[in-house]
């Protein structure tokens, strides 16, 4: 997924839990997977003999709702020769939309990455594990904080910290007696020490060598504890070749796994978290600037965009809005609105059904806005804290300006 556009990145995310939502009264919701190798024709053959068995289902209801969905399967099947380069999936069938109503659903994606099953499953939810381990973010990086207290070891998978262990030592505090019972409480912390050191170099290393895709290590501590932790050869030698950087925090305890990757963002120029961090510093700046760059609020975003006075567009990937076409057949209304789910709008004038004539994701269209003008689009995660900020504090829809606007 490293290659795909942030923008397309989240298309593909929400039609994964668009899909994930939809739930079928009775096993009747087909999933289909098609590799850029297998013969369209022979898929054909293997829908045939799906019919033909199909039509033996007790339920008269589900009968027809599965040979219903094989029949447009097949149908759709006709205008492919050969299956996309990544392949195709099909997710058709009678989804339920609450309220005992149901309604047929089709969906045709070709993935962002090849598969390489064939699989057909009919059951009562889409099968969609293969595509959401494409969303898994494979590479990740080890992140170590350590003094004579605390350890804590975590991982930063894209744009999200985890912390996978946290341990306290026993190593006693400085003493206050002098003499020989003082260079005895040195040799025995000394010795208290190493204990704690090959307990917490065991840990991290373990942890550290179970990740298929460690990518690096990020060592950080408060003073020098944690270069004379390294410098002994605590960490297995494997982990060690792996380590980026060694960092100044003020914490060991899980809020310092988030100071270690600030600190190391000089490092990690490349990461997503770290480009968000950047272009989200650089929004709060225009901010508290008197007469700053920065706008939000979705109408005043909507203007500049439409005016092509937006730089960067910055959006949160917690939006949940549709931007709708709407026609009433009631009262003959119609119009445009932007709603949180379109399946609860009502018309305005008569608060009467509607039909919806086009639906559109709203990052989906801000993001065709921003092509017109070549304005850079950033998508925030709200796993973060500076995306926790965008959603709360700018409701998910912010940008910088090229100029100021009156």
């Amino acid at each position: 997924m490293e290659s795909l556009p942030a923008a397309e990145k989240y298309k593909f995310k929400r039609k994964l839990e668009e899909l994930k939502g939809i739930k079928g009264q009775h096993t009747e919701l087909i999933t289909l997977y098609i590799p850029p190798d297998k013969q369209i024709s022979d898929v054909v053959a293997y829908l045939r003999d799906e019919y033909s068995q199909s039509s033996n289902i007790k339920s008269k209801q589900t009968r027809k709702n599965v040979l219903s969905a094989i029949e447009s399967i097949m149908s759709q099947l006709r205008y492919f020769k050969t299956p996309p380069p990544n392949g195709v999936v099909f997710f058709v069938g009678e989804g339920s939309k609450g309220g005992g109503q149901t309604k047929m659903v089709s969906h045709v994606i070709e993935p962002p990455m090849p598969i390489s099953i064939y699989l057909y499953r009919c059951d009562s939810q889409f099968y969609l594990e293969p595509l959401e381990e494409m969303m898994e973010e494979k590479d990740s990086y080890g992140l170590l904080l350590i003094d004579r207290r605390e350890c804590t070891i975590g991982f930063l998978f894209g744009k999200k910290i985890e912390m996978a262990a946290y341990l306290t030592s026993r190593v006693p505090g400085k003493h206050g007696r002098g003499g020989q019972s003082q260079r005895r409480f040195e040799r025995l912390t000394e010795i208290a020490a190493h204990e704690w050191f090959v307990k917490a170099g065991k840990k991290a290393s373990e942890l550290f060598l179970e990740k298929e895709n460690l990518k690096g290590v990020l060592v950080g501590g408060p003073g020098p504890t944690k270069r004379m932790f390294l410098n002994k050869n605590y960490l297995d030698y494997r982990i060690a070749d792996k380590i980026i950087g060694i960092y100044d925090t003020g914490y060991t305890d899980e809020y310092g796994l988030k100071e270690l990757v600030n600190n190391a963002a000089n490092d990690l120029e490349e990461l997503d978290i770290i480009k968000e961090k950047r272009v989200m510093n650089r929004f709060m700046d225009e901010v508290r600037r008197d007469k700053g760059l920065a706008i939000y609020g979705e109408k005043e975003v909507r203007n500049a965009l439409e005016a092509g006075a937006v730089d960067t567009l910055i959006l949160s990937d917690a939006l949940r809005k549709h931007k709708i076409k709407f026609s009433c057949p009631s009262c003959g209304n119609g119009g445009e609105a932007v709603v949180d789910n379109p399946d609860d709008f009502k018309c305005p004038e008569c608060n009467s059904p509607i039909t919806i004539d086009e639906d559109k994701d709203i990052l989906e269209e801000y993001s065709e806005m921003a092509e017109q003008s070549s304005t850079d689009v950033r998508i925030i995660s709200k796993d973060t804290e500076e995306g926790n900020i965008l959603m709360t504090a700018f409701g998910g829809v912010a940008g910088i300006l090229r100029y100021r606007m009156d």
